[in-house]
């Protein structure tokens, strides 16, 4: 039994630096693809978009709120979000969005849902922007009549 795997145990290490020498000349070949991936992986980095969540942010009497996720895009940022209603006849829940770009300017968009039973979808083309802001009101079907939530910040550049 011995004698056995001392003849082996010589075969086995021929067999083993026969493999390093193989994995070694292979090597140079194996370099010259990895190279290439970076490269490729850089590409497809940049082709997939960033998402971030926020919310639910709540007006105060609970009766309205909204969340949703910011995008980012190749012409800058895209805030989606829902607008739910749960409030009674002939009242509407709002949402403000605030945003400032990357331009030092300060920009709102207003939204509206007066079903008191299916959530709205709403879109903000933001475009490059330094920070954003949401604001859920209650009010009617022409204004904000109230009963807003204190602004909660959706995105912020750096986190």
């Amino acid at each position: 039994m011995r004698s056995a795997a001392r003849v082996l145990l010589p075969l086995a290490a021929a067999g083993l630096s026969a493999a390093l020498a193989a994995g070694l000349a292979a090597a140079p070949a194996a370099a010259s693809v990895s190279s290439a991936s970076p490269v490729a992986s850089v590409v497809s980095a940049a082709s997939v978009a960033e998402t971030w969540r926020w919310g639910p942010t709540a007006s105060s009497d609970t009766k309205g709120w909204a969340n949703g996720y910011v995008r980012s895009g190749s012409s800058g940022l895209r805030i989606v979000g829902d607008l739910y209603d749960a409030g009674g006849a002939r009242t509407c829940s709002w949402v403000k969005i605030k945003w400032l770009t990357d331009r030092g300017k300060y920009r709102t968009a207003t939204h509206r849902n007066c079903s008191q039973s299916t959530p709205r979808t709403f879109t903000v083309n933001a475009g490059y922007m330094l920070l954003a802001k949401a604001m859920v009101c209650r009010g009617g079907t022409t204004r904000i009549t109230g009963k807003c939530s204190p602004w909660e910040r959706v995105w912020t550049q750096g986190g």
